[in-house]
């Protein structure tokens, strides 16, 4: 289950960052969700010049995986 509604949407690397940055508010803390916002925005830069849309999907599908094992690993604690 994605953890934002959306998820099966996403399209564009635009529709990525704003994704994966409204699933950094469900994080518990200010300092994780800091932390997970700068990972994203550097993710976000590195492959801004990526133009083969398979490459753009299979960061797409791996990045929406790998926020939702995110979010389970730290909402799930307790």
């Amino acid at each position: 289950m994605p953890p934002v509604v959306g998820a099966e949407l996403i399209q564009t690397p635009v529709q990525l960052y704003r994704y994966l940055l409204r699933c950094c508010r469900q994080l518990p803390s200010t300092a994780m969700q800091q932390h997970y916002r700068h990972a994203i925005r550097q993710g976000y830069n590195s492959h801004s010049d990526e133009d083969d849309p398979e490459r753009i999907q299979m960061i797409i599908q791996r990045a929406v995986k790998d926020a939702q094992w995110i979010l389970q690993k730290y909402t799930e604690k307790k």
